[in-house]
């Protein structure tokens, strides 16, 4: 990415390593994540302006204790240590760490001694967010203490001369009471940023890039039905018109009108060539049998492989591929080799190339969710589809848990239906993150009209969330689950009886499967 104002963030496996770069993003100056042990040279080519030390699980003093290359201090650039930061900062620098006889976890009041530059407009005191069992027990020479708590004498310190700042709590989450201005200071006021980044520019930049790799060759971009892939097509389409081909691929468990949508929004409103296959019938015989629900998710992934391949192979003169694949699947794909646990493989991630000797275009590889909403917004997309909740690969096959059959997935396609129009005529769709139904592997006995029926479960789960990453249940009215419930079972034949699910991540899933 072609941007001079540049953060770098090392990664050394804080859970909050990717909402560091967020927040600096949001102040509109370029933020990029790499982990820890990368190479002196390599962020020397990235050229930052500053660095950003995350926080993490490891003690400074473990034996595989994460450590960075020492010459990241040599470079003259300004550096932001958070939490296992600071102490790495200290210990690195000639400090002294060791652990706190009393570990500080949640919120914390924060006294300022010093507000002139990394804490400025912070006030004399405020609510942090700790994490933390060591604390500085010596400052390295040349340091500062600029902030104490009851329970940490040094709660941050700098080195003003070299311009290195540290903190033991973490700005870049909510509960840290002006933590954005914090990291504002540093990006703005410590290291000279100037913001830059916009998703105007990004569009500018990204589609002459586009336009200088792909020059008069052919593109197929794989459309799901999902926001990524459908603002993939569409700043492609904008980069190089009619030599992109879209391929659609039905496997027969979408969502109810996904197919119909998903075409005319493409079609209609951007006039781009679309290839729909309808692949139903044989992604549903695959799944024959099947109820283990990692060999459902490899099914349909290889099966798309397949039925996507043989589309492409008629384009003429196709030499690239382009994905959705955002930056939360490089970060969390088995490739990035920082000390963040590996959440999920990503099968997006490089996945379709083996065999399809096309070369791969990913234009969203370095934005996060909540920027592809913008930059779908930017490209003029219908709100429906940039504000949609997120959809799994496998669609409803992992809401479906037993065997997928052409009945179940029809019985959920209208239970399902249902969920998302109650809920958005009660006008609570844009404050839930995800709404969908799931259909139960047991069945309930009932009244109906007088008579005695047997007959399927139907489960409604409503998430708030950020980014997925954590979630609590919907508090959604008991009026509207109670809408939901009677049109469930009045409409859908084979449902009496519908329960609400009232589990958070952690410890649960989102998904059921």
């Amino acid at each position: 990415m072609h941007f001079t104002e540049k953060i770098l963030v090392l990664d050394f496996g804080s859970q909050y390593t990717q909402l560091i770069a967020r927040r600096v993003r949001e102040q509109k100056v370029y933020s990029e994540i790499l982990p820890y042990n990368v190479s002196l040279e390599r962020i020397k080519e990235f050229a930052p302006k500053g660095i950003i030390l995350s926080g993490g699980p490891s003690s400074v003093y473990d034996k595989k204790a994460p450590l960075p290359d020492k010459g990241i201090f040599e470079l003259g650039i300004p550096v932001l240590g958070i939490c296992y930061g600071m102490q790495l900062m200290a210990y690195m620098l000639g400090g002294k760490v060791a652990k706190a006889a009393k570990r500080e976890y949640g919120r914390a009041e924060l006294t300022i001694d010093d507000n002139s530059d990394l804490l400025k407009k912070m006030g004399a005191r405020g609510i942090v967010w700790m994490s933390h069992g060591d604390k500085i027990v010596r400052q390295p020479k040349g340091f500062t203490p600029i902030a104490h708590t009851g329970n940490s004498p040094i709660a941050a310190m700098a080195n003003k001369d070299r311009k290195f700042y540290a903190l033991q709590f973490h700005p870049e989450v909510a509960h840290t009471e002006n933590g954005t201005k914090v990291l504002k200071n540093f990006v703005f006021n410590i290291c000279k940023c100037k913001p830059e980044w916009t998703m105007q520019s990004f569009i500018g930049t990204t589609t002459k890039e586009i336009r200088e790799k792909v020059g008069r060759d052919k593109v197929v971009c794989a459309i799901s039905g999902g926001v990524d892939s459908a603002v993939t097509a569409v700043l492609i389409h904008k980069a190089i018109g009619k030599q992109l081909t879209c391929i659609f691929v039905d496997n027969g468990v979408l969502r109810k009108g996904e197919a119909d949508k998903v075409e005319s929004t493409l079609k209609k409103h951007f006039h781009m060539n679309i290839v729909c296959v309808d692949a139903s019938k044989r992604f549903l015989k695959k799944l024959k049998g099947v109820t283990d629900p990692e060999k459902k998710r490899k099914i349909i992934g290889n099966e798309f492989i397949h039925v996507f391949e043989e589309e492409a192979k008629k384009i003429k003169g196709a030499k690239y591929l382009a994905q959705g694949t955002l930056y939360p699947d490089v970060i969390e794909s088995t490739s990035f080799k920082g000390p963040s646990a590996t959440i999920k493989s990503h099968h997006n991630v490089g996945g379709l190339l083996k065999d399809m000797k096309l070369r791969l275009i990913e234009p969203l590889r370095e934005l996060f969710k909540d920027e592809v909403r913008v930059l779908g917004r930017e490209l003029g997309m219908a709100d429906e589809i940039i504000s949609r909740h997120p959809f799994p690969g496998p669609g409803l096959a992992i809401r479906i848990i037993e065997e997928v059959t052409q009945e179940r997935a029809e019985i959920l396609r209208k239970a399902d239906a249902i969920v998302l129009e109650e809920i958005k005529k009660a006008g609570l769709y844009h404050d839930i993150w995800q709404a969908f139904a799931v259909l139960l592997p047991i069945k309930t006995v009932g009244v109906m009209g007088d008579e005695r029926t047997y007959e399927n479960v139907v489960a409604v789960r409503a998430v708030k969330s950020v980014d997925g990453m954590t979630a609590d249940w919907a508090k959604i009215p008991y009026e509207v689950l109670g809408i939901i419930s009677n049109r469930i079972i009045n409409e859908v034949k084979g449902i009496n009886r519908v329960v609400f699910d009232i589990s958070s991540k952690p410890p649960s899933t989102i998904e059921w499967e």
